[in-house]
């Protein structure tokens, strides 16, 4: 009789960096796993060293890093982490970004500027990775970036079911802040069953992070208008939104965006507003400094859990939000 080799049980390991171990943990506990043991410094120079404390080889590794400040120190580690688990001879390698580093540099708006966000997946795809996992993209085309699969996660069932059970959606208008939201927005609509506006505005080229608010196109007056973002930055855009939306007979104005950023004096701006929340996920860190009695932050690590499994099973992670496209 011939033998035959038994096939070896995949294992999933999850591997976090040092730019916010607390999601990390999350991560795992939804998972009923542990993070991988790691070692990870930087030198003097402030080269960084990562050294994995159990073998690897043939695990189905999920390696997480959200991109937050200072953003560059980590998004270097999660390639380097990357680097190390390849040359280790991880199985499949899967990038979990849930913030995903230099996504708003999609595109050149003239001339000799970068397209930043494809570098990132290069250096992902040149690292090792096999496959990107990130939340809410500022643009869906980033996915054609990576030559390999990209599981684009939504936060848009987290975010509306925490609305559906507070407000009367009956009264809701969701406002695009930009042109470029109204795809996600339409999804928000065609979950909440509530009408769509838009603010048009022009961004001020010599000024980064402004904008100046032209128009709202639809229906706003005596209602309650949920702004919809992929993040908040700086807080300019959400705010001047919302003045916009109360000079145009909105009653009251909530804030939503997957990503936190809360960059300089967004904090001082949004509690001075006259936005009545602001509701957030935690694919950043939100430091104490950083929280006040207007922000709500809700958990975005059961759904990356979910969809890590997923992949871990090859199910599908498009089932996660069937009905949400």
């Amino acid at each position: 009789m011939t033998g035959r080799t038994a096939t070896p049980e995949r294992k999933m390991m999850l591997f976090s960096g040092r730019g916010y171990p607390e999601l990390g943990l999350e991560i795992a506990g939804c998972l009923g796993i542990e993070p991988t043991p790691t070692t990870a410094y930087d030198f003097a120079n402030g080269e960084i060293f990562v050294r994995f404390l159990e073998s690897v080889r043939g695990s189905d590794a999920f390696v997480l890093q959200s991109h937050t400040a200072p953003i560059n120190q980590w998004i270097m580690e999660h390639l380097i982490m990357v680097d190390a688990l390849k040359r280790a001879s991880a199985k499949r390698i899967t990038v979990v970004a849930p913030f995903f580093g230099y996504a708003r540099q999609d595109k050149k708006s003239r001339g000799r500027e970068p397209i930043s966000a494809r570098l990132m997946a290069d250096l992902f795809q040149a690292a090792g990775a096999d496959r990107l996992m990130a939340v809410d993209l500022h643009t869906a085309q980033i996915q054609g970036f990576f030559d390999g699969p990209v599981d684009h996660l939504f936060a848009l069932p987290i975010l509306a079911s925490y609305l559906e059970d507070k407000l009367d959606v009956s009264q809701v208008t969701v406002v695009a802040p930009d042109a470029g939201r109204v795809r996600v927005c339409e999804r928000w609509t065609d979950r909440l069953g509530c009408p769509l506006a838009i603010i048009h505005k022009r961004r001020d080229p010599e000024v980064a992070n402004q904008a100046r608010v032209l128009e709202v196109v639809g229906q706003v007056a005596g209602r309650t208008c949920i702004v919809v973002d992929d993040m908040i930055d700086t807080g300019h855009t959400v705010v001047k939104a919302a003045d916009t939306l109360f000079e145009q007979g909105a009653t009251q104005v909530i804030v939503t965006a997957t990503h936190g950023v809360l960059s300089g004096n967004a904090v001082d701006m949004l509690k001075n507003s006259r936005v009545s929340e602001v509701i957030v996920t935690n694919t950043l860190p939100i430091l104490n400094e950083k929280r006040f009695d207007k922000l709500t932050v809700l958990s975005i690590a059961p759904l990356i859990a979910r969809a890590i499994n997923e992949v871990f099973s090859d199910g599908s992670v498009t089932s996660l939000f069937d009905g949400q496209s």
